[in-house]
């Protein structure tokens, strides 16, 4: 098949590569226009680096685009990592459709930040779907899905590099290869069950020390490392990755109850959050014992206050 690759980031550069270690027909690489002062878009740079024609539109809505992508004709479109909406006129432009990678168990967390959300909100399982994008956002019918264990140590961090990343790949290698098959599912989404979140933003990460101490250990683990959990220390911001989680009552809520060379504890509803690693206002990520030994927090301070 005659495909074209659209994507960004690792991840789109991921799937090029497997794609073309598999020797598929790649035909055309579209991603993201380039930023001033920025770095090329890894998945810009490889495709360069395989003398691979490159695209990148500002718009996918315009009549021109859609016919120099029908100028490639191509079998297939593949989006790995794409944030943009794409119109269907684009997306029907290949011979069999365009199909879509999204790191969620759709219908369930549609939306930009899908990975964050099931953390914060307790669940246990998430994974990812390959799905074939219609006009709405994350809505259109699955091709395959893949399910992957949320444990208690997890972030947003592991889930997606250690987890959901390289499976991602391997799905959409095997989605290429159910439609090259011609027996590619397209199983339309419960709409009953769907749920959606936008970004996952610093507004929506600040710790509340006064909910459960369950609820604050997820916050931090779903926002470790982007867009980072935070609270307050003397009127400063302190963001929280790292962190351990106690059943002891530590006291009012935001009191610092204990302080060493390995870090500090913090008083939630029913338990403690051990503090690891951290990044306070203006400064690079430190272990929360070096900020404590530094005398950057003592016991009896309460944060958030």
């Amino acid at each position: 098949m005659r495909i074209i690759v659209n994507g960004q980031q690792a991840y789109g550069q991921a799937v090029l590569e497997a794609l073309l270690e598999r020797g598929e027909n790649v035909v055309g690489v579209y991603c993201a226009p380039d930023k001033e002062g920025k770095k090329l878009d890894p998945l810009k740079e490889y495709a360069l680096s395989k003398d691979l024609p490159v695209f990148q539109p500002a718009s996918f809505k315009q009549k021109e685009v859609w016919d120099q992508m029908a100028s490639l004709k191509p079998d297939l479109g593949v989006m790995a990592y794409v944030i943009l909406l794409i119109p269907e006129e684009a997306l029907n432009v290949p011979t069999y459709g365009t199909i879509q990678y999204h790191p969620s168990l759709l219908p369930k967390h549609r939306g930009p930040s899908s990975i964050n959300w099931p953390i914060i909100q307790g669940e246990k399982k998430t994974g990812l779907s390959i799905f074939w994008p219609d006009k709405g956002l994350d809505t259109g019918p699955i091709l395959l899905q893949k399910e992957v264990e949320i444990t208690d140590e997890d972030t947003l961090g592991s889930v997606y590099f250690d987890k959901l990343f390289s499976l991602g790949v391997e799905a959409m290698m095997e989605a290429v290869d159910l439609v090259r098959a011609g027996n590619a599912p397209k199983l339309v989404q419960d709409e009953a069950q769907a749920t959606y979140e936008g970004w996952c933003r610093k507004s929506d990460v600040e710790i509340d020390w006064s909910k459960s101490v369950d609820e604050v250990y997820n916050l931090i683990r779903g926002a470790n490392p982007q867009p980072g959990a935070w609270t307050t220390l003397e009127g400063k911001k302190l963001e929280i990755f790292d962190c351990g989680r106690l059943a002891d009552a530590g006291g009012a809520p935001g009191a610092v109850s204990h302080v060493s060379a390995t870090g500090f504890n913090v008083a939630a509803e029913g338990g403690q959050i051990q503090v690891k690693r951290i990044r306070p206002e203006g400064e690079k990520k430190i272990s929360a014992g070096e900020f404590a030994t530094a005398g950057g927090i003592t016991n009896r301070v309460h944060l958030g206050s």
